[in-house]
């Protein structure tokens, strides 16, 4: 990423004349939070009572997906978000899928991927496992849309919000050396778990 940037914690930054495109890469945390929460219940409640897949059976497959989305978060953090910036063409990307979001991280309409974008992503998700697992799919991928919904929900609060005076304040500082000491440590957002095993933990 970019080290020239420089860290604004007010205003935003308009992406495109057009104001439908601007508005598309805008979005309320609340409405994908809502969103993907009810159809981790609806695809759950699906497994369970129409496709028959024994509850705790649905239960591990559910975990596993919240796991796997852990890991995911990490590895698109880290690899993605974060990419080399060896060409104009990478840097431009990179700066409009992260960098805007490290130059403006108080933007609160920029701290969610917009919903239908999230939706196309799931979409992919439920055809790859679907593949993969058959009809399992419906206790695997509720795991992984409950675990965006809690990576969106953690992201906001600790950039919108005040750091609670409990365990939870672990996940502030976490985030907040990432984007404030160091971009190069600290990829997890909603659990540090994976920066243990890749050994990203910041050095204190």
């Amino acid at each position: 990423m970019n080290q020239k940037i420089k860290i604004k914690n007010k205003g935003t930054k308009v992406l495109f004349t057009n104001p439908v495109l601007e508005r598309l890469t805008r979005t309320n945390s609340a409405v994908p939070v809502s969103l993907f929460c009810l159809l981790s219940v609806l695809l759950t409640f699906h497994a369970v009572t129409n496709v028959g897949i024994a509850a705790h059976t649905t239960a591990v497959l559910f975990v596993s997906g919240f796991l796997f989305f852990t890991l995911l978060e990490y590895l698109a953090h880290r690899y993605f978000f974060h990419m080399e910036t060896s060409t104009k063409i990478r840097a431009r990307i990179q700066y409009a899928v992260h960098g805007l979001h490290h130059e403006y991280p108080k933007d609160k309409e920029r701290l969610a991927m917009p919903p239908f974008m999230a939706l196309i992503y799931a979409g992919i998700f439920y055809l790859v496992f679907l593949l993969i697992l058959g009809e399992l799919v419906y206790a695997f991928l509720p795991g992984i849309l409950l675990g965006y919904a809690t990576y969106l929900f953690v992201h906001y609060i600790v950039h919108a919000c005040q750091p609670p005076k409990n365990f939870l304040k672990v996940l502030w500082i976490h985030h907040g050396i990432h984007h404030y000491k160091d971009h190069t440590v600290a990829f997890g957002v909603s659990s540090p778990l994976w920066d243990y095993v890749f050994r990203t933990m910041p050095s204190r």
